[in-house]
């Protein structure tokens, strides 16, 4: 599948599932909205009920006391004399006698009949006026003792509107004066969270003074309304887990992709790698057994020479990818011991400065570390130092000789090793990838440069399984260094 065609699949696809994600938390938000606005609405008119069932109350009360039998009253009037003015209360025509003259009867006119009728409602409505004062005379006592049952009637209004109160979803209260001063509050009353509180005013049809201000929070509102949708987030929950297992399919598919370029990169390399030396031998096989060859002692030599050479060679690829693959399956065969890094360091560049002066270099060392003992496998440490060593030859720069130089030294518990050369660098996007297993600057069927992206890859899992550091600084067109840290035994 082309590249262009797995993106525009998974364009389509993040796309509807961003666009799904949004639309159920612009459904949820738009829920909690409503559902806020519900418990607003339901506060509001609870206090207001509140407010007026203290009101009714404080009325009733008055009234009651207004109303009270004089104690005197059974001595002054008889039950019979109370009955008897009940009874003549009202006339056939709905008009109390008190309000009808005395020649007012039952033959008279319907336009006087009328008249006296618009007269009673007159006097009736100046009644109802007084009335409706006395009702709502303002209390001489003090607004706390006004407001005392103000808790109780709130709790009922609450319930009445049904708003569910408990433990985690209470409310508090405070009630102010005219003056702004603090008449009464809830014992567990918290300020915090006050700004966002309900408000309410208590006898409004009072003077200012002896009015008062009922203010009402919920602390735990936010958390109430968030509970009462949860609803909404498991589904939330899953999108969102299908949104990662889709960037993680996504990922996979071209990380795939990439270690199929990759392989076949390496078959690329490999076939050409194998191809060479396979050709050379044949070649010279050929040599051998053709009679119009004249077979002279050095013809033999050279020839016996190139095949075990190319034999070598060969040899030495097929190790490679052995290494690599006993190291993905095993983990690698290690044999430690304590060896001197510097002696090691020593032959190594010993064997190889004949390699670097035969390509017209030069090889360069500089041993200063003093504790250099380490607990490592020789053989895979020797190995290291020879591909880091190899790869700078590869590298080298067409226009300029070959500078190696390597460095030991020590810092704090461990031992430095740096192989610095002048060849032609690594671009700083490829210096994290090239410890990559198959990885090359080169790749695809260029061969410039020659070898199957295993040799750094091999070198950084030597030194990982030796609990050390490897890392890289390029300057590119300029140079590479490479310098590998190693936990040292401290001399007693």
């Amino acid at each position: 599948m082309k590249k262009s065609t797995i993106w525009a699949i998974a364009s389509v696809m993040g796309i509807s599932f961003l666009s799904l994600l949004y639309l159920q938390t612009r459904y949820m938000q738009e829920v909690i909205d409503i559902r806020r606005e519900q418990i607003e609405a339901v506060v509001t008119r609870s206090m207001a009920q509140a407010a007026r069932d203290i009101e009714i109350d404080e009325t009733q009360e008055r009234l009651r006391k207004q109303s009270e039998v004089p104690k005197d009253f059974a001595h002054t009037q008889s039950l019979d004399d109370v009955e008897k003015k009940f009874a003549n209360f009202h006339t056939s025509s709905g008009i109390p006698k008190a309000f009808l003259p005395e020649n007012f009867n039952d033959s008279s006119t319907d336009e006087f009949k009328t008249k006296i009728r618009e007269a009673y409602l007159y006097k009736k409505g100046l009644l109802d006026e007084v009335a409706y004062a006395a009702l709502y005379k303002s209390s001489d006592q003090p607004l706390a003792r006004r407001v005392v049952n103000i808790d109780s009637k709130l709790k009922q209004a609450f319930i009445n509107n049904g708003l569910r109160l408990s433990d985690d979803f209470t409310y508090h209260y405070v009630i102010l004066n005219a003056n702004g001063d603090t008449i009464v509050q809830c014992s567990d009353y918290d300020p915090q969270g006050s700004d966002n509180s309900f408000r309410q005013e208590l006898f409004e049809h009072d003077p200012r003074p002896k009015m008062g201000v009922l203010y009402v929070h919920f602390p735990n509102m936010q958390k109430y309304i968030f509970l009462s949708v949860r609803f909404i987030i498991p589904a939330i929950l899953f999108t969102l887990v299908l949104l990662c297992m889709f960037v993680f399919t996504i990922y996979t598919i071209f990380r795939q992709k990439k270690l199929t370029e990759i392989k076949n990169d390496f078959i690329n390399n490999m076939t050409h790698e194998f191809k060479t030396p396979i050709s050379t031998i044949s070649l010279a096989a050929q040599m051998l057994q053709d009679p119009s060859v004249t077979k002279s002692e050095d013809m033999l030599k050279h020839l016996s020479g190139i095949i075990n050479d190319e034999t070598k060679r060969l040899r030495f690829q097929v190790e490679k990818v052995l290494q690599m693959s006993m190291f993905d399956e095993k983990g690698g065969t290690f044999k430690r011991k304590e060896v001197d890094l510097n002696n090691l360091l020593k032959d190594v560049t010993d064997t190889f400065r004949l390699k670097v002066e035969t390509n017209g270099g030069n090889l360069s060392a500089h041993l200063d570390a003093a504790d250099t003992i380490a607990f490592v496998d020789q053989m895979h440490m020797t190995n290291v130092i020879f591909n880091l060593l190899d790869n700078a030859i590869k590298y080298k720069s067409a226009d300029r000789k070959i500078e190696l130089t390597i460095q030991s030294y020590n810092k704090g518990d461990k031992i430095y090793i740096s192989i610095q050369d002048n060849g032609i660098g690594v671009k700083k996007e490829d210096l994290k990838k090239i410890f990559e297993k198959f990885y090359r600057s080169h790749t695809g069927n260029r061969h410039d440069v020659k070898g199957f992206g295993l040799g750094l890859a091999y070198v950084k899992k030597v030194i990982d399984y030796h609990k050390g550091n490897i890392h890289a600084e390029s300057d590119y067109g300029r140079g590479t260094k490479f310098i590998i840290s190693l936990p040292i035994i401290k001399k007693s």
